[in-house]
C-alpha cells in the first residue's frame, strides 16, 4: 500500500503566517504592478483612485486599491467588444475560452487563458482534490456537461495531473452515467449538490443502489451552496455510501479558491498562497473580524491574462482561523463554505429568508425529493412564500397532512414566525437541474 503525503503543496499548505502573509504581499506587489503596465481598465481605476504600484508596501495597503465589479467588467466588454481592455495579452495567445452564466439577460462576461493560465487552474484543483483524498488509482466520474461554463473543466484536468482514471459524461442521460459510473466502477464523482442527488434518486427508481453496486468512495461537489448545509451533505453521503466534501470557485477566477479536507471541519479551506480573501461589510466596505458574516472580495494571482484584483463577488461568508481544522493546513477556512449571496436574501412581510437556509430546513425531511420556492404578491399589497415539495415515490398519501404541518412548522420557527404555504407538487413537475440549481422563483413584480 502506498503511502500517499497528506497535502499536494506541503510546503506552501502549511507555511507559518508570518512567511504566507510575507509570500501573499510579494506576489500582491507583481499582480498589481502587472495589471498597471498591460491592462489600460485597471490603469485607469488605479490612477483615478491616487495610487501607483510602489503604494503597496503592506498587505493593509490592499484596501488603498479600488474594487473591481462585475457590472465594471461587463461595461468594459461591452464598450470594447469582444473581451473589453482590462486583458493583458494578446487574444493569439490564449488556448481557452469560457462564459458566465447571462445575468439579467446581458452578454455574460468572456473570459480567455493562456497555457500558463490553464496550468495554475488545474493545479488550484489538484488542492482541493488531494486534500479530499483523491489519490492516482482513483477513478473520477465527472457529471457534467462540457461547454463553455467552465464548471468543472479545471477539475478534469486536476485529475489527469494527479494520474486518476477521468471518466467524462458528456451530454448523457442522467440513466446513462448512472450505468457507466456503476459498470465502470468510478471511485469519485464530480457534480453539483443537485445533481448528486439527483443520480441517487435516478438510480433508485432504476433498481439500482449505488451504495450496494457501485464503488465511490468520495463526492465532490462544487456550484451551490448546498455542498456545505450538514443536512444536504447528510443526505449525500446517506445515499452514496461516500464521503462528500465541497468546493467553490467563479469563472472570473477560472478555477476554485476553496475547498474542504478529509477532516470535514465544516468548512472549507482557502488556498490562500494563491490568493487574498477579505471578508468585508457590504454596505460599508469595512474589514469583518472572525466569526463575522460578510462579502468575500477576492485578489487572485495566478490568472495572467486577466488581473482579478479585489473583485467583489457578492459571496457571503464568514471566516475563521485555520486551527479550526486538525489537518494542519495555515490557511483560514470560511465555516459553512461559501454560505450564499449578499443580494439572494428576500424581505418577506419584515422578515430575511435566504434560500439557503430553507434549503437546510427542508433537507432534513428525507421525504422529500425536490422542492421550489415561489415569491408571490397578493392584491399589489401582501407577499406570500410557498415552498411547493416533490416527495419521494411510494409516500403514503396519508401522511402528507402530517408532513405539511411539520414543515410548515420548522419553516416558521426558523424564520421569526413567519408563515410559509407548503404545497404538495405532482411526482415529476418540478425541474431538475445538472447545473446551478434555480429554485426561487421571485413572481411578485409580474
Amino acid at each position: 500500500m502506498v503511502n500517499w503525503p497528506p497535502y499536494w503543496n506541503p510546503k506552501n499548505e502549511t507555511l507559518p503566517k508570518e512567511q504566507l502573509r510575507a509570500l501573499q504581499l510579494a506576489k500582491l506587489q507583481r499582480c498589481v504592478a502587472r495589471a498597471w503596465q498591460t491592462s489600460p481598465f485597471h490603469r485607469r481605476m488605479y490612477e483615478a483612485a491616487g495610487v501607483r504600484p510602489e503604494s503597496i508596501q503592506t498587505l493593509d495597503d490592499i484596501r488603498r486599491l479600488p474594487f473591481m465589479t462585475r457590472e465594471d467588467w461587463m461595461d468594459n466588454q461591452a464598450d470594447k467588444p469582444l473581451f473589453g481592455d482590462l486583458v493583458t495579452r494578446p487574444r493569439n495567445e490564449a488556448i481557452r475560452y469560457h462564459l458566465t452564466s447571462g445575468t439579467s439577460g446581458r452578454q455574460p462576461l468572456r473570459v480567455l487563458d493562456s497555457r500558463k493560465d490553464w496550468s495554475w487552474i488545474g493545479e488550484q484543483w489538484c488542492y482541493g482534490f488531494w486534500g479530499f483524498g483523491v489519490r492516482p488509482t482513483d477513478t473520477v466520474f465527472f457529471a457534467f456537461s462540457y461547454g463553455s461554463f467552465i464548471g468543472f473543466w479545471g477539475a478534469h484536468y486536476c485529475a489527469e495531473k494527479i494520474g486518476c482514471l477521468v471518466l467524462p459524461s458528456g451530454n448523457m442521460t442522467t440513466e446513462g452515467r448512472v450505468k457507466q459510473l456503476v459498470e465502470m466502477e468510478a471511485t469519485v464523482v464530480c457534480a453539483t449538490p443537485t445533481y448528486a442527488l439527483r443520480m441517487a434518486q435516478v438510480a433508485e427508481h432504476m433498481g439500482i443502489d449505488v451504495k450496494r453496486d457501485g464503488k465511490v468512495r468520495r463526492v465532490i461537489v462544487s456550484g451551490e451552496p448546498a455542498g456545505s448545509i450538514p443536512a444536504t451533505k447528510r443526505l449525500i453521503e446517506e445515499m452514496w455510501g461516500a464521503k462528500c466534501g465541497d468546493t467553490a470557485g467563479m469563472t472570473e477566477i477560472g478555477t476554485i479558491m476553496i475547498f474542504e479536507c478529509d477532516k470535514q471541519p465544516g468548512g472549507t479551506h482557502i488556498i490562500e498562497d494563491h490568493f487574498i480573501e477579505e471578508v468585508l461589510d457590504p454596505e460599508t466596505g469595512e474589514p469583518c473580524d472572525y466569526g463575522q458574516r460578510g462579502e468575500r472580495v477576492v485578489t487572485s494571482f495566478g490568472r495572467g491574462f486577466i488581473p482579478l484584483i479585489r473583485y467583489r463577488t457578492k459571496d457571503l461568508v464568514m471566516k475563521v482561523p485555520h486551527t479550526h481544522c486538525s489537518c494542519g493546513r495555515t490557511g483560514d477556512l470560511y465555516e459553512g463554505g461559501i454560505l450564499g449571496r449578499v443580494d439572494d436574501m428576500k424581505l418577506i412581510r419584515g422578515t430575511n429568508v435566504y434560500p439557503r437556509a430553507v434549503e437546510a430546513i427542508l433537507r432534513e425531511h428525507p421525504e422529500i425529493e425536490e422542492f421550489q420556492i415561489v415569491l408571490t404578491r397578493v392584491d399589489n399589497i401582501r407577499d406570500e412564500i410557498t415552498v411547493q415539495i416533490e416527495l419521494r415515490p411510494g409516500f403514503p398519501d396519508a401522511d402528507w397532512a402530517g408532513l405539511q404541518s411539520r414543515v410548515g412548522t420548522d419553516l416558521a420557527d426558523n424564520h421569526e414566525g413567519l408563515r410559509f404555504n407548503v404545497e404538495r407538487a405532482a411526482e415529476g413537475q418540478l425541474p431538475r437541474f445538472e447545473l446551478k440549481a434555480k429554485r426561487l422563483q421571485d413572481l411578485r413584480n409580474q
